[in-house]
C-alpha cells in the first residue's frame, strides 16, 4: 500500500480525509436503508389510511355469519358488539331483527328492545328503536294494538321530526287493516 501511495503522489492526509468521508457516507446510507426506510414503509399504510378506515369496522363480519346460515353465532356477535356504548343501539336493533326473524324468538327481541328504550336515547335512536318495536309487534307477535300504541308514542314524543308524516301514515294503515280484520 505504501508503494501505491508513493507512486500516486497523494498525501497520506488526503487519504485519511477520503476515508472519513467514505465512513460518513456509509453510515448515512446504512441508517437510511436499514432503519429509516423500514420505519417509513411501516408508517405509510397507517398514515395513508388515516380517516378512511373506521376503527372497529362495520358489521360485515357479522352479516357474513348470517349469509352463511350461522344466525345464532351472529346474534351472539351482535350481543358482544352491544357492550360497546357507541354501537349499542345499532347492535341491539340488528340482534332483535335476527331474534324476531330467523331465530323465532320474538319475545326475547321484545325484552331487549324494551330494555333499550328505557335507557336514555337520542331522538333518532328512540325513533329507530320504536320503529323496530312496531315491526316486532305487528309482524312477529301479531299484536297490532301495541304496534299502534307505539306509533302514537313516537308521534307524540317527536312531533317536529321529519319522519312523523310517515309514522302517521303507517298508523292510519294499521288502523285500517285492524278495522278490516274485525
Amino acid at each position: 500500500m505504501a508503494i501505491a501511495l508513493a507512486l500516486s503522489g497523494v498525501a497520506p492526509r488526503a487519504l485519511q480525509l477520503v476515508g472519513i468521508f467514505w465512513a460518513i457516507y456509509g453510515f448515512i446510507v446504512g441508517l437510511t436503508s436499514g432503519i429509516l426506510e423500514p420505519v417509513i414503509d411501516g408508517f405509510f399504510p397507517l398514515l395513508g389510511n388515516a380517516g378512511l378506515v373506521r376503527v372497529g369496522g362495520g358489521y360485515s363480519a357479522i352479516e357474513s355469519l348470517v349469509a352463511r346460515g350461522e344466525v345464532a353465532a351472529a346474534a351472539e356477535a351482535y350481543r358482544e358488539r352491544a357492550r360497546h356504548p357507541a354501537s349499542r343501539v345499532e347492535a341491539i336493533i340488528r340482534r332483535a331483527a335476527l331474534l324476531g326473524g330467523p331465530l323465532a324468538q320474538p319475545e326475547t327481541a321484545l325484552v331487549e328492545l324494551q330494555g333499550l328504550r328505557r335507557s336514555a336515547l337520542a331522538p333518532p335512536d328512540d325513533l329507530r328503536v320504536g320503529v323496530a318495536l312496531v315491526d316486532l309487534y305487528d309482524r312477529r307477535l301479531g299484536d297490532p294494538g301495541r304496534a299502534m300504541a307505539e306509533l302514537r308514542r313516537l308521534i307524540d314524543r317527536h312531533p317536529g321530526d321529519r319522519s312523523v308524516r310517515r309514522l302517521r301514515h303507517a298508523l292510519a294503515e294499521l288502523k285500517a287493516e285492524h278495522l278490516e280484520s274485525q
